[in-house]
């Protein structure tokens, strides 16, 4: 898969969502497509199946179900895409190894390890706004 796709002259640029991403969507009141479309112009959301997979256990759980059932739905439009990654870190560091892709993410241990293999990252900052580190 490619890491971006030419239209016109827009490049788009692939999106990689993590469960922390997905879930801080409903914690905190973050227009996040608009917010997305702000800092990379025009994109493309895939999510790792490690990433489905999380959002199923923990939606089945009764702490914190309730916005992992929400991100199961946010998600479900998108393009899942397997890897042969036993967690999600690491299947979101693959696919975004593989697609030249950013991700998106609040875990700052994931943060940091995508930062060391020079994978973008954008994240949650002030509660109200993405930000990207490249």
């Amino acid at each position: 898969m490619a890491s971006h796709r030419v239209r016109g002259d827009k490049i788009r640029k692939t999106v990689i969502l993590d469960s922390s991403a997905v879930l801080s969507f409903f914690e905190f009141s973050v227009d996040w497509q608009q917010e997305l479309g702000r800092l990379l112009g025009s994109y493309h959301i895939v999510v790792p199946q490690a990433v489905a997979q999380e959002l199923q256990v923990l939606a089945k759980r009764q702490r914190g179900g309730k916005n992992a059932a929400a991100g199961l739905k946010l998600i479900a439009p998108y393009e899942v895409l397997a890897d042969a990654a036993q967690d999600a870190d690491q299947a979101c560091l693959n696919l975004a190894l593989r697609t030249k892709g950013i991700v998106a993410t609040n875990d700052t241990a994931l943060r940091q390890r995508l930062k060391q293999q020079g994978v973008p990252v954008v994240f949650l900052r002030g509660k109200k706004r993405l930000a990207l580190d490249e």
